[in-house]
């Protein structure tokens, strides 16, 4: 393959937002093909990239048997030492039975059983392969436009250059993010919540922020952490993985773990032009309250 040129495999369960992020893909530049059986995806990464910098092929369960071809298509593409990335789209079941039921579709893997059985299905199909992927984007809590937002934060640039990272605050009420790599906990630090001239702000906002990085132990804990991820930085070049989402929790997502995330998010920031990262905080479940 020639250098620069770069493939992305798209794929992850139904109802979790491929068509939004094939879209995506397309008003960023890329050239996207849509459920392309894969055992022809070794011989179109060979004639497209020789016209096409940024390809994108998107392979799903309406493969059918196809789909079962996806992992021996992968292998071929290792043996031929064409780079790729592969990119997986996930959601809660709980998710993708309320988009399911919305736009009245049944699942592709459905048959004539409830819909939870057809997700069910495809989950266990589709274990081995979420296990491989290099980027795993969890949509249950984003909207079409966040969706789209999120594709051109990672895809931009074409794929990945640099390591990218995004540190990503939650509330553990609402679940952990699927797609996290890292899980840190801040609910040891001293709750804003309990302040009534705290309580309606949260971790964006400088009284909120102070407090908590002005706790016992704090200063010291972020900087560790810090020290932690970037110790694991040159593992994750060796290893090709690109992108990495840290997930901060604390009991509501609104005050700590906004704080702490936008506080990694800064020192790695500052510590990029040696690392070559880039490195962003994102937080879910800010305004849910």
């Amino acid at each position: 393959m020639t250098a620069g040129k770069e493939l992305l495999i798209l794929t992850g369960m139904s109802g979790a937002g491929r068509s939004t992020v094939a879209h995506a893909l397309e008003d960023l530049g890329w050239y996207v093909v849509d459920n392309l059986p894969p055992a022809l995806l070794p011989h179109l990464a060979e004639q497209s990239l020789d016209t096409h910098a940024a390809l994108a092929v998107v392979v799903d369960v309406r493969g059918g048997k196809f789909f079962d071809e996806l992992s021996s298509a992968l292998a071929t593409l290792e043996e031929s030492s064409t780079p790729y990335r592969l990119l997986f789209l996930d959601a809660t079941d709980q998710s993708l039975v309320q988009r399911f039921e919305s736009t009245r579709r049944p699942h592709p893997l459905q048959a004539k059983d409830r819909i939870v059985d057809g997700i069910a299905r495809e989950r266990a199909k589709l274990e081995e392969i979420r296990a491989q992927a290099d980027v795993v984007i969890d949509t249950t809590n984003l909207n079409v436009h966040q969706l789209e937002k999120r594709t051109a934060e990672i895809f931009a640039g074409g794929m990945l250059s640099t390591l990218r990272i995004n540190v990503l605050s939650f509330g553990y009420k609402y679940g952990i993010p699927v797609d996290a790599d890292l899980v840190l906990d801040c609910r040891f630090i001293p709750n804003p919540h309990w302040i009534p001239e705290l309580r309606p702000l949260n971790g964006l906002d400088k009284p909120v922020s102070e407090k908590v990085l002005s706790s016992d132990g704090v200063a010291d804990f972020v900087k560790s952490y810090v020290s932690v991820v970037q110790q694991m930085i040159p593992g994750y070049f060796r290893e090709g993985k690109k992108y990495v989402t840290i997930a901060i929790g604390c009991t509501g997502g609104k005050h700590r773990s906004v704080a702490i995330a936008e506080e990694i998010a800064r020192q790695l920031t500052n510590a990029s032009a040696e690392l070559e990262i880039s490195a962003h905080a994102t937080h879910r479940d800010v305004g849910r309250e």
